[in-house]
């Protein structure tokens, strides 16, 4: 018994039309699909929403429900808004400049290239404050995968009794943070 892969990601969106507009205008994803009801198919209850479907490439769907009869939408004021974040994946460097370029194009603040030595990666915001990540692999990847792979277990154990950051794979962000 194993998963497949995820079937789709869903987000709470503030206004369904704007949101779907932002993505397919900033990051090109087709809009595959909308679900609207009075009533949530799984509880019954009534709560009228809008769900979109879009298309985050190799079957990957990103969604979102527009609620109109709910609060405004939050966040979770404990957790450093770094923290929570959805990641998609872009071919290679340049195209991760041109993503960049495109979004600043368009008026959005973007910050990065931040070097991760595996992947590189830029940040935003979309219209809803969900922030976004776009990232490419390192030319090394493979080979710097492979390191971490190999202390991973050691570090969790670490950080399970410790609860500071294991030194195993410091060399990770060394240059970034200017460590190196």
């Amino acid at each position: 018994m194993k998963i497949e892969q995820i079937h789709h990601v869903a987000y709470r969106c503030k206004d369904a039309k704007e949101t779907v507009e932002w993505y397919t205008k900033n990051l090109n994803m087709d809009f595959v699909l909308a679900i609207a009801e009075d009533k949530v198919p799984s509880t019954h209850e009534p709560d009228p929403y809008m769900h979109l479907f879009l298309d985050a490439g190799n079957g990957n769907v990103l969604a979102f429900f527009e609620l109109p009869t709910k609060p405004e939408m939050g966040r979770d004021e404990n957790t450093p808004i770094w923290v929570q974040h959805i990641a998609f994946k872009v071919k290679d460097r340049e195209t991760l400049i041109e993503f960049k370029e495109h979004l600043e194009g368009n008026g959005i603040d973007v910050l990065g290239v931040t070097d991760h030595s595996i992947f590189h990666s830029i940040y935003f915001f979309d219209p809803n404050g969900h922030r976004v990540e776009l990232a490419c692999p390192d030319p090394a990847e493979e080979e710097k995968l492979k390191r971490l792979d190999a202390v991973k277990w050691d570090m969790l154990e670490e950080w399970s009794r410790t609860k500071k950051a294991p030194k195993h794979a410091d060399w990770l962000h060394a240059k970034e943070l200017g460590k190196a």
